[in-house]
């Protein structure tokens, strides 16, 4: 199986706030845009390993700015690693003012989908170039994203995190 680049998964979705989807403050509805960022990571993933693909957890999402009705969004999702059936894909959130022309950061996570052979069971994934040193870093940092996920979801004891043992193990 051919290794793909990560620059060959970049999602780029692009949404206008309408009513419907903001809350009582005019502010863009967070289950929303969460709804919205699933379908741009799945995308991402479906391009880096050509099958269906099933969202396994979503990490943490913190929002940090507030997109307002009538703003546009702007979701970027890439992968940034791939496992064996699995790949995280991280996710950029902008929201814009087209009329002021102003672009702000709203938020961003990290997605793991799990890649799906004919019957629904798992099947391997290419492996992923990273190439930008952004790109770098995330490669980097997603094996110690990866244990925590596991240990969260009781698939991996803390004891067999070795990318994790470092950070919490003083040096002798």
């Amino acid at each position: 199986m051919d290794s793909k680049k990560a620059a060959e998964s970049l999602t780029i979705m692009t949404e206008m706030v309408l009513p419907n989807d903001t809350n009582t403050f005019g502010n863009l509805m967070g289950g929303r845009l969460m709804y919205w960022m699933d379908i741009a990571a799945a995308l991402a993933a479906m391009k880096h390993c050509a099958s269906p693909v099933v969202t396994a957890s979503v990490d943490n999402i913190s929002f940090e700015a507030p997109i307002k009705l009538s703003n546009v969004v702007h979701i970027e999702a890439k992968v940034s690693r791939a496992f064996n059936s699995s790949m995280e894909v991280h996710i950029s959130v902008w929201g814009e003012n087209a009329i002021q022309q102003y672009r702000y950061k709203s938020n961003e996570a990290y997605y793991t989908f799990v890649a799906l052979d004919p019957n629904g069971k798992p099947r391997s994934v290419p492996s992923l170039i990273p190439e930008t040193e952004g790109e770098k870093k995330l490669f980097e940092s997603a094996l110690r994203r990866r244990q925590i996920r596991l240990i969260l979801g009781g698939k991996m004891k803390p004891n067999d995190a070795t990318e994790l043992k470092a950070l919490f193990t003083p040096n002798s």
